[in-house]
C-alpha cells in the first residue's frame, strides 16, 4: 500500500530553529530518503518551495479565480512529501515519527487510494 508523507511547517517554527537545527532537518531527510531508497520503500519525495510562490485555484458558476498563496487563514503549510510503499499504515506512521518535522509541527500519513483500474 502506498502511503503519502505530508510534511507541515509554519513560518514561526522555521524562524525559531538555529542554523544547526536546520542543518540537522537536511542530515535527518537525507538519511531517512537514503534508508527508504535502499529498502525500496520510496516511491517518491520532494520539499515544496515557499507558500508565497502558491496560487490556489477555484471554479464557481464556470468561472475560474486564482488567487496568491494558500488560504489566508492557515497558519500551517505543506512543505513537502514523501511517497512510500509500506505493508501497514503502522510502518508508515513509524517513518513520518522520525521525520524531525514532527518534532515542530506535523507530518500526516495518509493512505492513497489506488485508481489503477479507472479507464483513461
Amino acid at each position: 500500500m502506498k502511503y503519502m508523507l505530508l510534511i507541515y511547517s509554519n513560518a514561526e517554527s522555521w524562524a525559531s530553529l538555529s542554523p544547526e537545527q536546520r542543518d540537522g532537518l537536511t542530515t535527518a531527510h537525507e538519511e531517512l530518503a537514503r534508508e527508504l531508497t535502499e529498502q525500496g520503500l520510496l516511491v517518491s519525495a520532494a520539499g515544496l518551495a515557499d507558500p508565497i510562490t502558491t496560487r490556489t485555484v477555484q471554479v464557481r458558476d464556470d468561472t475560474t479565480t486564482t488567487t496568491d498563496g494558500p488560504y489566508a487563514e492557515a497558519k500551517e503549510h505543506l512543505a513537502g512529501f514523501y511517497l512510500v510503499e509500506c505493508d501497514t499504515i503502522d510502518q508508515a506512521i513509524g517513518y513520518a515519527a522520525r521525520m524531525p518535522d514532527a518534532e515542530y509541527v506535523a507530518v500526516e500519513v495518509r493512505p492513497v487510494m489506488d485508481m489503477s483500474g479507472l479507464e483513461m
